[in-house]
């Protein structure tokens, strides 16, 4: 009996050591940090337009790389990517590892491929055929390849330049590519072991040359059957390739890809954790993640030692200690993205919006920006919401930029140049019958365009350059205010009611007239106009559109009838059939995916849309709607986007939203209250303050508010003033499965 029970208590103590193994085990593993959460896969696979990138790139860098691949089922690797020049642009050189001599070489090689892994900071890929395994990681002008040849008779590596020209010096390969406007992005690639021999491609056949140009020019470096391994760092310039060599040697020559990867993922972490949140459930933290990942990709810093090249005006510029910034489309952007930034990076912000002002003073014309891209402003979509994004940072306390410069660029962008979507020249005849009657005038289905403003291919879209240049106009009105500008206040106060100049009283639609005032008739709002819709919209259609006053939405309720009646036009939204079968909506409405109805998630400018219950007392709808689209359409899967992402102006909206709330009108320095997803989160303000927000009783069932309290003292109303976050503080919720229709309608 003893025996046994020294032979039970052993084996006790042998199962309470494993079970303490265990748990220390355990509680060794890494904690999850802020980039063990992004997928950058996410959304890879679209709806039906553009999908999401999974970009490599440290944040805001003018470096960034992703796959060439024609999407994410596609089953070949075209290539290895050197930097793409814009977001959704293909890569700007090539590089392109083989290790056979029967390969039949090309300027692009065209890979099956395996075991694939990115994150934000570093890339991993198996070359099937080639038996190559890639590791990649890369700083923000610089970065290091590593190449492992399993076997092969002959190991070799081309490197392609679409368009221009390269050369091998004995020790690097340089040159560059041309990309557009007489914008070049130069190379300068370092080889660790030194090649056997270098020899140019041309039409596929291999010559003695060391230089090449024109059209996929191609070098080819071959190097040691034996040697196993290969390791390139390069540098990217759009200086040129001096300063590419000078971008290399600052960043990367020193180090080996292990360390580049490590600062990477610090860097990483260190802007992500800006905002920490816990709670929730994983995928939430997964959403949120991601979406905050993709708002660092644009726009982007192309300051390189102190200068940098401005295909604004096509010179060589010195930054002054301050980066200089592009990349950024501003219709997509001024709605989230850039107030985001407003909160956690308020220095960048004010850089960027620097840049805005210095890119108008090299253009021709001193006007805002639309568009900006490296290549220069390209002037597309409607309206000139640049201006937007000035009001905004300035109302929420952000200067150290000139705000006077600013407003004379914003005030050209909307008075000199046309309004017509898609165009760069100045203003004409459209311009003037807006300024006479206060509304764009529309052509009938089949009426021929005769004005020479509107772009070849592109239509007046006349209500929305209507409803956006009014606000844009109410932009500049509170500018011209805060400049003591009184006379121009009331100019541009008295034209941001031209919106009403389209409603008609009694669809309480903004419905397109002609010139001589007439509504257009016979007229459908969910199809009338055309592919796009942008014989009278833009992308989206009129039941989109019927929201877009962004800056006064207490008179679109009193248009509409009063609150119940906009409440339940609203409503009518979500619940309105498509009215087609989806083959044909979507035929005719590519954009405008994502549908709840005729509601599309899917565009941004649907994303202010369900928080517009709020400003009509039924604020519950609000966390009602919030909640359910983002699970609905945004989603820890290949398909979690529902449109046109474009580089962070969608996920900023996820951002804000899984927050809690949401910049309804840029330049208003207040948010719009919905549904917290997370427990916990933190914003780090960058001033040594932080804005907590806390949901008690938080669950994906549990997403109705029903009592709030803001540093202690009870909180009822659906929105919070930017001074009560950016002073720090702590904002409680307490949640609830049923909606409390009382919470939230304080003045």
């Amino acid at each position: 009996m003893k025996q046994s029970l020294n032979r039970i208590f052993a084996v006790s103590l042998l199962f309470a050591g494993c079970l303490l193994f265990s748990c220390t085990s355990r509680l060794k593993e890494p904690a999850m940090e802020p980039v063990d959460y992004v997928n950058p896969y996410m959304g890879n696979i679209s709806h039906l337009l553009v999908p999401t990138f999974p970009t490599v790139h440290m944040p805001y860098s003018m470096l960034r790389v992703y796959p060439e691949r024609r999407d994410f089922t596609g089953d070949l690797l075209e290539g290895l990517p050197i930097i793409v020049t814009s977001h959704r642009g293909s890569s700007a050189f090539n590089l392109s590892p083989f290790s056979r001599k029967d390969h039949g070489l090309k300027p692009v090689i065209a890979y099956h491929y395996d075991n694939e892994e990115i994150t934000p900071y570093s890339y991993s890929v198996y070359l099937e055929e080639e038996g190559v395994a890639v590791e990649y990681g890369l700083s923000r002008q610089s970065a290091i390849y590593e190449l492992s040849f399993e076997e092969g008779d002959e190991i070799g590596i081309v490197l392609n330049s679409r368009r221009g020209e390269l050369s091998w010096d004995g020790t690097a390969l340089s040159g560059y590519q041309l990309i557009e406007n007489n914008t070049k992005v130069y190379l300068y690639l370092l080889p660790e072991q030194p090649p056997l021999s270098v020899s140019a491609l041309k039409n596929n056949e291999l010559t003695g040359e060391t230089s090449v140009s024109g059209r996929n020019a191609s070098l080819v470096m071959h190097f040691p059957s034996n040697l196993g391994k290969v390791v390139l760092r390069y540098g990217v310039s759009f200086i040129d390739e001096v300063q590419a060599r000078k971008n290399l040697e600052r960043e990367v020559a020193e180090k080996s890809l292990e360390s580049v990867r490590k600062e990477g993922r610090k860097l990483w972490n260190d802007e992500l954790g800006k905002i920490k949140v816990s709670g929730g459930t994983e995928d939430d933290r997964v959403v949120f993640y991601t979406s905050l990942y993709r708002t660092f990709e644009r726009p982007v810093s192309i300051s390189e030692d102190g200068r940098y090249f401005s295909a604004f005006d096509g010179k060589v510029h010195v930054d002054s200690g301050r980066p200089f910034y592009t990349d950024d489309w501003i219709w997509d952007s001024y709605r989230a993205h850039h107030p985001l930034r407003v909160i956690i990076d308020p220095k960048r912000e004010e850089d960027i919006l620097n840049s805005f002002v210095l890119m108008a003073g090299q253009m021709e014309h001193f006007w805002m920006p639309t568009f900006p891209e490296i290549t220069g402003d390209s002037r597309r979509m409607n309206s000139n919401h640049g201006i937007a994004s000035v009001l905004d940072a300035h109302m929420k306390g952000l200067g150290n930029f000139d705000l006077e410069k600013a407003y004379l660029a914003g005030k050209g962008a909307v008075m000199e140049k046309t309004l017509a979507p898609w165009s760069g020249k100045p203003a004409g005849e459209l311009d003037r019958f807006y300024r006479e009657h206060g509304y764009i005038p529309a052509l009938r289905e089949g009426e021929e365009e005769t004005i020479p403003e509107v772009h070849g291919f592109e239509r007046r879209q006349p209500v929305a350059v209507t409803l956006g240049t009014a606000y844009d106009q109410w932009c500049l009105a509170q500018l011209a205010r805060e400049l003591g500008r009184t006379e121009e206040h009331d100019y541009f106060m008295n034209c941001s009611f031209n919106y009403r100049n389209l409603f008609h009283p009694e669809t309480k639609f903004f419905h397109p007239k002609d010139d001589s005032g007439n509504f257009i008739q016979p007229f459908d709002y969910r199809f009338s106009g055309g592919m796009g819709a942008r014989g009278y919209y833009g992308e989206n259609n009129g039941w989109v559109y019927r929201w877009d006053v962004q800056h006064n939405i207490p008179d679109l309720i009193d248009l509409m009838g009063g609150a119940d009646e906009f409440i339940r036009n609203l409503d009518q939204m979500f619940a309105e059939p498509l009215g087609k079968s989806k083959y044909e909506f979507f035929a005719q409405l590519p954009d405008h995916t994502g549908n709840v109805g005729q509601f599309s998630m899917a565009n941004e400018p649907s994303l202010h849309i369900p928080y517009l219950y709020n400003y009509a007392g039924a604020p519950w709808k609000t966390q009602k709607r919030i909640r359910d689209l983002i699970r609905q359409w945004f989603r820890n899967d290949l398909m979690g986007l529902p449109g046109d992402e474009d580089g962070g102006g969608m996920s900023s909206f996820v951002v804000f939203s899984q927050m809690g709330f949401y910049p309804v009108t840029p330049g208003l320095p207040g948010y719009s209250i919905g549904s917290p997803f997370f427990d916990r989160v933190e914003i780090d303000l960058g001033n040594g303050k932080i804005f907590e927000i806390e949901a008690l009783n938080n669950s994906p069932e549990n997403k109705y508010i029903q009592s709030a309290t803001l540093n202690g003292k009870a909180l009822d109303r659906s929105w919070i003033e930017h001074e009560e976050i950016a002073a720090g503080g702590r904002l409680v919720f307490v949640m609830g499965n049923r909606p409390n229709r009382e919470w939230g309608l304080g003045e």
